[in-house]
């Protein structure tokens, strides 16, 4: 197939529509339940309130706000693709956006900006505070503004809706890889979202990668999670194709796993506790830090390519493991002392090079 043929073949697997809409029917949609803006979202997405209050500010002089990019579900719903921060910013400052329980969030009280100073301290409608409110004619003003929509339509190809949100929102408010798959996975499998966070939470897995907190926030936990659901029963033949996007790799075989009806959520969920229990009983927060042969000490702080080789190898062997009486933590000291690690884990080695080397061999490393 030549690049015409390819250009072509995707153009007919992507529909889409335009709208100009006020922002009153933007907070119509909201009301009725008629625009899924995934609350779960929220955390991901770091607008300061002076960022929120320009928006407000934008609005009312005039500035044209980009467009919302949503997909149109088979119930016909929309999912907010991009533009989330957007309208979650109007909803709040309305007094009508809800978190992940349902509750409404405390409505946004405006700051003072370079060319509205006075909208300082300025609500959008508060009976027991008229002074500082917005007049009938300024609220008014806000919801006859348009924003424009543009609608990838039901009929598009479902993967069009993941790849746009990756595209629009790489790089922008969403600081990470990780948190930008935890959106596209709330999109496709709400349920793998929360069960994934959930896994996260696990005690001793925590206690195993011991992380800082920037990291955490930055759902770094998550993605190693990720990593072991996907890379610890995959076939090295499947490891080889990681080529030069290990990040888009690891999003790739997300999607795969949250359209997968078959997936055993008890099996990887059985595999990763009792990894972690086992990690946690005999390495703790030892078990991804280096190993210092001189000083027969294990220091510094968590190392990527140490869970790839023992995470991942005692994932794939766990259930022998669990009946053996390996001595995990001499296997490991083994471990960083191996040419085989030492040749495929060095500073010039890329993620891409270093997985398919590094995955297999903790396999061989821990097998009973």
């Amino acid at each position: 197939m030549g690049l015409q043929e390819e250009i072509d073949k995707m153009r007919q697997e992507i529909r889409v529509d335009n709208y100009s809409m006020s922002i009153g029917e933007w907070i119509s949609l909201y009301e009725n339940e008629e625009i899924d803006i995934h609350p779960e979202f929220q955390r991901f997405f770091r607008w300061s309130s002076i960022q929120k209050t320009r928006l407000i500010e934008s609005i009312l002089l005039g500035i044209p706000i980009p467009p919302i990019f949503v997909s149109q579900r088979e119930d016909g719903v929309w999912d907010v693709v991009d533009g989330l921060q957007r309208l979650s910013t109007i909803y709040e400052f309305i007094g009508k956006l809800k978190d992940e329980d349902q509750k409404k969030i405390e409505p946004l009280i405006l700051e003072e900006t370079k060319y509205l100073p006075n909208l300082k301290d300025k609500k959008w409608e508060d009976p027991y505070d008229i002074q500082n409110s917005l007049t009938q004619a300024q609220r008014l003003l806000i919801k006859r503004s348009k924003i424009d929509a543009t609608i990838l339509l039901k009929e598009s190809d479902e993967i069009a809706k993941y790849e746009l949100f990756q595209r629009l929102n790489t790089g922008g408010s969403i600081a990470t890889p990780q948190e930008v798959r935890n959106c596209i996975l709330v999109m496709f499998n709400r349920e793998m979202f929360h069960w994934m966070k959930k896994l996260s939470q696990n005690e001793m897995f925590r206690e195993c990668i011991a992380l800082s907190e920037r990291p955490i926030e930055e759902q770094y936990d998550v993605e190693l999670l990720l990593r072991f659901l996907v890379f610890r029963t995959l076939e090295e033949k499947e490891m080889r194709k990681i080529r030069n996007d290990l990040s888009g790799f690891l999003t790739d075989r997300m999607v795969e796993m949250a359209k997968n009806e078959k997936f055993n959520y008890k099996q990887e969920e059985d595999a990763f506790n009792k990894t972690f229990e086992i990690l946690y009983e005999q390495m703790g927060s030892d078990s991804f830090r280096r190993y210092s042969p001189n000083k027969d000490k294990f220091l510094g702080g968590f190392l990527v390519s140490a869970y790839e080789v023992i995470a991942l190898g005692i994932g794939h062997n766990y259930e022998n493991l669990s009946h053996s009486h390996i001595d995990i933590r001499e296997k490991i000291k083994k471990i960083w002392i191996s040419p085989e690690y030492t040749n495929w884990s060095g500073s010039g080695t890329t993620a891409q090079r270093r997985v398919p080397k590094l995955v297999p061999f903790g396999r061989q490393m821990f097998k009973p």
